[in-house]
């Protein structure tokens, strides 16, 4: 946790929840019970106490634990399915919790990556960032082929698979380089709270299985899930002069 004497900072506003309640999409309801079609509804009662609610939340680095557990729903792949692996799990989360990450993503996440000393860190992240997108990568990996073909026979690329790499994520090592980013204290400890005693619980065919606390793994289902990841993968450098493109995924010997 960081104490100083910086101060405290306002997330969010009546008019601003109200905006984004207003604009929810359907969606299925989390742990705490509240549909997303009731809040879109009730926004113009409830806007100025959610507002109110985020703002004590973040103050206090306090996340409510309804808020830190996702609600596993199996989706089946294949018409016919027998087995585990024929299903796929779909993490839903509370939609105020949803909201929160959000407005802390805009608002503090996001302009960070474009500071020091986190600016030069992302530099080769084309993904879960504004200004990224595949074809900024595919662009960059062009550029870099053809600068090395001009002092260099061949080249060969290489393409690794990061599909499961969400899922190897340790919360104390993305909260260690997290502490790195140019953001509020109190926002730092906010995060640190929502991933702290993390936990699941799988819901199928009407029943509902005990919670498991974890303390690995991206949030899937939460906003600030992508980022996690970004944040986490920031310092992999190749050591030898190869470049490297970790949410491409590819390398370039």
């Amino acid at each position: 946790m960081k104490r100083t004497s910086a101060p405290q900072t306002q997330v969010s506003n009546e008019q601003e929840v109200f905006h984004i309640l207003d604009r929810l999409h359907h969606t299925a309801e989390g742990y705490d019970g509240l549909p997303a079609w009731m809040l879109r509804l009730a926004a113009p009662v409830y806007a100025r106490i959610i507002a109110l609610l985020i703002n004590r939340s973040v103050l206090a680095s306090h996340v409510p634990r309804q808020w830190k557990i996702a609600i596993i729903s199996p989706v089946a792949k294949i018409p016919q399915s027998d087995n585990p692996a024929d299903y796929r799990p779909i993490s839903i989360t509370p939609v105020i919790s949803r909201v929160v990450e959000k407005l802390l993503v805009r608002r503090y996440i996001y302009p960070a990556f474009n500071m020091e000393p986190t600016k030069d860190l992302l530099a080769d992240q084309f993904a879960f960032r504004p200004t990224g997108s595949t074809t900024a990568a595919v662009i960059s990996i062009i550029q870099n082929i053809t600068q090395l073909l001009e002092t260099n026979e061949s080249v060969t690329l290489i393409s690794l698979d990061f599909s499961k790499a969400f899922d190897t994520v340790r919360h104390s090592t993305m909260t260690t380089k997290l502490a790195k980013l140019n953001i509020p204290d109190e926002i730092y400890n906010w995060v640190v709270n929502f991933l702290k005693e993390r936990g699941h619980m799988t819901k199928y065919a009407g029943r509902t299985s005990a919670i498991l606390y974890i303390n690995a793994s991206i949030v899937q289902g939460s906003g600030l899930g992508p980022n996690s990841f970004a944040i986490t993968a920031s310092d992999l450098k190749t050591l030898d002069g190869t470049i490297y493109c970790p949410n491409s995924p590819m390398t370039l010997t």
